[in-house]
């Protein structure tokens, strides 16, 4: 299973950095607390056994509730389970709100516009076309091989990748 089908940008990639430091701090944090390692003095080098108060928070089944280290560790394991589905599912549906705003070229085929760019002889050229509320410009080749002046009123036939092929609109077709 591929976690990260697509390269992460670089705020992302920080955050995974700090992420990672962070838990694998308090991994190696957790084991020396629970093999008896931190024992001693603290990190300044003072004793009084205060290095565990900052990690108490982290105790469910510890200690205080008697309960032993195979509950504890199993408790623990549980929560960060819980903790991890949790915000795993938070990411999903955040990432469900983003939203492209382009429309595909295909989006195009049988509305109407006007050539922007004169189109050539069995060449290609600009048009306008409104699609819903949005005007966008494509490049377009006539459906004949004929030219078409700028200002000419068209209706798109069809959309070969992002190239438009369109018909000039009779005169007699509302615009």
């Amino acid at each position: 299973m591929n976690l990260f089908p697509q390269p992460l940008p670089m705020l992302d990639r920080v955050f995974l950095l700090a992420a990672a430091t962070g838990a694998f701090t308090v991994l190696v944090r957790a084991l020396m607390l629970c093999a008896g390692g931190d024992e001693g003095a603290d990190l300044d080098g003072h004793d009084g056994g205060e290095g565990t108060e900052g990690f108490r928070f982290l105790s469910v089944f510890g200690h205080e509730g008697h309960a032993g280290a195979g509950p504890s560790i199993l408790g623990g394991g549980l929560a960060g389970l819980v903790a991890l589905v949790g915000i795993a599912r938070l990411f999903h549906l955040a990432s469900r709100l983003q939203s492209s705003g382009t429309l595909p070229p295909q989006a195009a085929v049988g509305c109407q516009g006007v050539v922007y760019l004169g189109i050539p002889a069995g060449g290609t050229g600009r048009v306008t076309v409104r699609i819903g509320e949005r005007l966008r410009e494509m490049d377009a080749r006539h459906s004949a091989g004929t030219p078409l002046p700028t200002g000419t009123p068209i209706q798109v036939l069809r959309v070969e990748r992002t190239l438009a092929i369109v018909q000039p609109l009779s005169p007699l077709e509302p615009s």
